[in-house]
């Protein structure tokens, strides 16, 4: 404080054994430090970290926690599981009932993406403008990735570019991206390189003994 003695209110001004404690208590502690770190620690949504971040999540609504399936392949046939946990006979084993998994923190820097993310998610509508902004902020610079109504009460999120299985996870378990009551949504990642497919892919569709199957990611 610069002037300590205009927080004294004047019942307490004359007693000397409150002013000193004031009086040391303000020499010894200077509170515009600690109110800089808290500012910059956890107040501050683009320079918080740790502790800081995990309020702004609560605040928004988004856990910087995901789990990540592992790659233990069992015996059973093709599903949505990414990565890819499936095997045919004579390579994958039986399903022994464990549960599968493991718990990943996001880092800082990922982590204030998703909340600003979701926090832009909380407030806007949702329709395709929105929905493909929302994809801009989470992927920046990543490459073309867009929303497309499917019709039928179902939507299609479309990357052509690669994502890890963490982004997937984002994208799959956090709820940053909303999308209109009772419809359905899946996500497709179309790679760089090209695929066996038809005509109405696109350019990235090969013929026969040329593309290769479609893998997720």
């Amino acid at each position: 404080m610069l002037d300590v003695e205009r927080t004294i209110i004047s019942q307490y001004a004359n007693s000397p054994t409150i002013g000193a404690l004031i009086s040391n208590l303000n020499e010894y502690i200077d509170p515009r430090v600690k109110m800089g770190e808290f500012y910059d620690f956890v107040w501050n949504v683009d320079t918080a970290q740790g502790f800081g971040l995990d309020i702004w999540g609560k605040i928004v609504g988004v856990s910087r926690w995901l789990r990540l399936p592992t790659n233990t392949k069992t015996f059973g046939f093709i599903n949505s599981d990414v990565p890819p946990d499936w095997a045919p006979f004579n390579q994958g084993t039986f399903y022994t009932g464990a549960s599968s998994g493991q718990a990943f923190a996001l880092p800082d820097s990922v982590y204030r993406t998703l909340i600003l993310t979701k926090a832009l998610a909380n407030i806007v509508a949702t329709t395709a403008q929105s929905l493909n902004q929302l994809l801009r902020n989470l992927f920046p610079g990543r490459g073309v990735c867009y929303v497309i109504d499917n019709g039928s009460m179902s939507m299609t999120f479309y990357f052509e570019f690669d994502i890890s299985p963490a982004e997937y996870a984002i994208l799959t378990q956090s709820g940053v991206l909303p999308h209109p009551a009772g419809v359905s949504f899946n996500v497709v990642i179309v790679p760089a390189e090209s695929v066996f497919g038809f005509q109405e892919m696109g350019a990235s569709a090969e013929p026969f003994d040329q593309g290769v199957f479609y893998q997720p990611p």
